[in-house]
């Protein structure tokens, strides 16, 4: 097993610039960190068309580097990744119907509860599929079903807020 580098860009960019490292509640800091970027994409109205493209480009390379830094430390699903936390709580950009902060902890909050619970199919991801793929994808399912939720309350006219 090699020694884990702090300053290694790659590590840099998987524990969200060291936000990984912290002792306790990582995942939790991780997606608390998220909050102000998904809420200025909101305030800003970033076209869909330019979130998805930009959003794909950082998924792929999360996964390539969250397989190789499994391989290279010989762990799997290291705590210290934590780039998939900011990616399941960035999925769901396109579910948030109003520009509130409010709104922002709302999803923030359904996010942190599906990742925790890992209902299936995350559950899946979380524990079958061993390579990057699956640091990736359970919080990406779990963002999904965040976005979803939330979604339904605020269209559903006796559920919205």
């Amino acid at each position: 097993m090699q020694r884990l580098k702090i300053n290694s860009p790659n590590v840099l960019f998987l524990s969200m610039l060291g936000i990984g490292f912290f002792p306790y509640a990582s995942g939790t800091l991780a997606s608390i960190a998220t909050i102000p970027l998904l809420y200025l994409l909101l305030k800003l109205n970033l076209s869909f068309y330019v979130f998805i493209p930009v959003f794909i480009f950082i998924t792929i390379f999360a996964i390539y580097f969250s397989h190789q830094a499994q391989i290279k430390y010989e762990k799997h699903d290291p705590s210290w990744i934590v780039i998939d936390e900011f990616l399941g709580l960035m999925i769901t950009y396109p579910f948030i119907s109003k520009t509130s902060f409010f709104h922002v902890i709302i999803v923030f909050i359904l996010f942190r509860f599906f990742d925790i619970i890992k209902i299936w199919p995350a559950s899946y991801f979380d524990k079958k599929v061993t390579h990057g793929m699956g640091i990736i994808l359970d919080d990406l399912v779990s963002g999904l079903m965040a976005g979803g939720v939330y979604w339904t309350a605020t269209w559903v006219p006796w559920l919205s807020f």
